[in-house]
């Protein structure tokens, strides 16, 4: 069993990447892993997994909202430079849950908290998204929104 955080982790590969000449990977690792250690500073201590992956997840959510600014501002170059980062940053979380793990998940809130329309979505969506995270999965909070909006009307 691997038992390296995934602090560590990027700090490993970080050292890889430079000793490689790797430089889109190495300049994508080092703002990781500033970002990382700025969570630190701010936390005055070591992160754990969960934390350092919600720290990726940010970056990864950036780097796709910087890429769509770039297209929509004729950049795709720059785009697919973002979209290259976001997806480097995307192999060191876990797969993201599926469409139909998160209709299943809304189902279950709905059923749970007895959800029946738009102003109960506060709860179920604290519900869907628990029952999600539980399974240990990436969940982009946005498409679990989008679902429940659909099945609370």
């Amino acid at each position: 069993m691997d038992t390296m955080t995934l602090v560590e982790r990027i700090t490993q590969d970080l050292t890889a990447a430079m000793k490689a000449r790797d430089s889109a990977r190495t300049s994508t690792l080092r703002m990781a892993k500033a970002a990382l250690l700025n969570k630190q500073i701010d936390k005055h201590g070591a992160l754990d997994d969960p934390e350092a992956m919600r720290v990726l997840q940010g970056l990864v959510k950036q780097r796709e909202d910087a890429a769509e600014q770039f297209v929509k501002g004729g950049r795709p170059e720059l785009a697919e430079k973002e979209r290259a980062e976001g997806a480097l940053l995307q192999t060191y979380l876990p797969a993201e849950v599926t469409d139909e793990e998160i209709a299943t998940a809304v189902e279950k809130a709905v059923t749970e908290t007895g959800a029946s329309s738009p102003r109960d979505m506060g709860r179920a969506m604290k519900a869907a998204l628990a029952a999600l995270a539980a399974g240990g999965k990436s969940v982009d909070g946005k498409r679990v929104n989008e679902a429940l909006r659909k099945k609370l009307g």
